[in-house]
């Protein structure tokens, strides 16, 4: 008899094991024993930039806190050397599953560490090299500067507007071309010049950068560079300017008019769920302002009339209804020659590899 209450008693308490086992997989999301998924970040510049590395590791604290699950990690401040290279590889050995890449010139060194891991997937930031295990992710953020290239324009009583760039990549011949269309859509007369500083991220030459360009006539200042030293630049020699990469009025609230956001959080979460899920694949994902808010434009300056702020978002609107495209034609290289013809707007592949400017932009592209 003592054998035999020996026994029920075994059988439930390997009953109520599996159920606590059960429950406990189902609870961790990852079909695993509830251990956490690690995920890793590689940033070109410091997470403290207030724009591009900035807006990227928002999206990394988005991941974590909508995914208890996930372990995520970063390493900043990485060049676009072989040194990427190593970190991909650390990352990759120590046990990630999911990697980062979040900077242009990393793609190729991505690629190769890619190879070698085939159960890691990787994730390259505005390039357009894939592999089996390896994506690309960007968003469409030609969109948001057309519409401040549309406030910049109008906004400037000099007709001439300053371009802060790193390097002279299709990226940022595609927004300085899309800023200056916005801007000629107000005023077809508008000149854009543009200084080249060599570095995503270098505040004291973007602050010399944007001196001379106010000096060369420019009342209104924009970049595709990373920290808001050009605004607050702008600020103390008493011109507007137009941020980018994340709200930076903060830094300049008497110079800043609007300017351009990325929201990386939901795509991040999105790609982590399909890797647990097993139903990740390999593709260029290239988001809009109609594709979840990848990519939007931040709230107007006070400065900014009621009147031109729905101008603005009534072309947004457009955007987003597909009626409108940045690039639509008729579209003029600076040599006056038709590049895209009336009634045909660009194709994702002339804009992934476009190396020309646009009509009104003074200066030449440097080889990148």
């Amino acid at each position: 008899m003592k054998k035999s209450k020996r026994s029920v008693l075994l059988a439930l308490c390997l009953a109520v094991a599996v159920v606590v086992a059960f429950a406990g997989c189902s609870k961790s999301g990852s079909g695993s024993s509830g251990q956490k998924i690690k995920v890793a970040f590689v940033y070109v510049g410091p997470t403290g930039d207030a724009g591009y590395t900035y807006a990227q590791d928002l999206g990394r604290k988005y991941l974590a806190q909508k995914m208890p699950n996930v372990q995520t990690s970063y390493v900043e401040n990485v060049p676009e050397t072989a040194d990427c290279e190593r970190v991909f590889t650390q990352l990759a050995q120590q046990g990630n599953k999911v990697i980062f890449g979040t900077s242009y010139g990393y793609m190729d060194y991505m690629l190769d560490v890619a190879k070698k891991f085939p159960n890691v997937v990787f994730e390259h930031c505005s390039g357009y090299k894939t592999s089996t295990n390896m994506g690309t992710y960007f968003n469409r953020d030609y969109q948001a500067r057309y519409l401040t290239g549309m406030v910049a324009g109008k906004y400037s009583k000099s007709g001439v507007l300053g371009f802060v760039a790193p390097f002279g990549t299709p990226e940022v011949i595609r927004n300085i071309d899309a800023f200056t269309l916005g801007a000629r859509s107000v005023n077809p007369n508008i000149k854009v010049k543009v200084v080249w500083t060599n570095s995503w991220n270098d505040p004291p030459t973007e602050k010399t950068a944007s001196n001379s360009l106010i000096d060369a006539g420019a009342d209104v200042l924009a970049m595709h560079v990373d920290s808001p030293s050009f605004a607050e630049t702008a600020q103390t020699r008493g011109v507007f300017s137009i941020g980018h990469d994340s709200n930076m009025s903060k830094f300049a609230p008497k110079s800043i008019l609007v300017g351009d956001v990325s929201n990386w959080g939901p795509y991040f979460v999105k790609t982590v769920q399909s890797v647990i899920a097993g139903t990740w694949k390999s593709e260029q994902y290239w988001g809009g302002i109609a594709d979840g808010g990848v990519i939007d434009i931040t709230p107007f300056s006070s400065q900014v009339s009621k009147d031109f702020q729905q101008q603005v978002l009534a072309k947004k609107s457009d955007i987003v209804k597909g009626t409108f495209d940045p690039f639509s034609g008729p579209v003029y290289d600076q040599s006056g020659a038709l590049k895209i013809a009336q009634g045909q707007k660009a194709t994702d592949d002339q804009l992934l590899s476009i190396d020309w400017f646009v009509k009104g932009v003074e200066g030449s592209i440097p080889k990148s």
